[in-house]
């Protein structure tokens, strides 16, 4: 049995599992794992996401992984918000790590690709080598899909290359450009104002709506960037 509390506001605090259900409107909640950005968390959210789908419970219309949690859209005409509750609180989710795709992007760093690249290396203290070589020899996990359909939100950055956004967006940047943000990176789907430093760009793209899944990467993913 679980062990939780409930609040006035019909929160559900599930001790067992370090988790708090919000309701999020009239119908949605959302389920919190806890506070910044961090892998270990990420992981979680996108574990109870995949149990969710998983079950196929009667009534929800869709998951949402963010960051520290996810939502869950469901129809109050099929299950109602104390049903969806009890149902949730009975899942089990699974260590991802053994199904989680690893998918490489090739980039084209520096010159008219990546016109940031040598800001980037002086911010840094690095050569324009060194950034790309530490940008390309992580693992990126993708904490989330936003922003534009199809943008990976991906880290987390190597502290070595973290740079802050630029204190001016651009009013135009390419679709697949990869960028710079903090501890976190980034590809554009397509062309759209925006803020991060730009060190490369990539030909895969990244939305497609005549695609069966539009969305090239999925929350959960993990990306490695080839240098080309």
């Amino acid at each position: 049995m679980s062990n939780r509390s409930q609040n006035q506001s019909n929160s559900v605090f599930d001790a067992n599992n370090g988790r708090i259900t919000i309701p999020f409107g009239d119908s949605a909640v959302l389920i919190r794992f806890g506070d910044g950005i961090a892998p270990e968390i990420n992981r979680r959210v996108h574990a109870m996401a995949k149990a969710i789908s998983q079950a196929a419970i009667t009534g929800v219309i869709e998951v949402c992984p963010a960051y520290t949690e996810l939502a869950v859209h469901f129809d109050p005409m099929a299950i109602c918000y104390d049903e969806l509750i009890t149902r949730l609180e009975g899942l089990e989710t699974c260590d991802l790590e053994q199904s989680r795709r690893i998918i490489a992007i090739p980039v084209s760093y520096g010159g008219a690709d990546g016109p940031d690249l040598a800001e980037v290396a002086r911010m840094t203290g690095l050569t324009a080598r060194e950034v790309v070589d530490i940008h390309a020899q992580q693992i990126y996990e993708v904490y989330m899909i936003g922003f534009l359909p199809g943008f990976p939100y991906l880290g987390l950055v190597p502290p070595a290359i973290a740079v802050p956004r630029l204190a001016q967006p651009r009013l135009k940047v390419p679709r697949g450009s990869v960028g710079l943000a903090g501890r976190q990176t980034g590809i554009y789907p397509c062309e759209a104002p925006g803020g991060w430093r730009l060190i490369g760009r990539t030909n895969v793209q990244m939305f497609d709506p005549q695609r069966a899944q539009p969305c090239y990467l999925q929350p959960g993913d993990r990306v490695r960037f080839e240098p080309i």
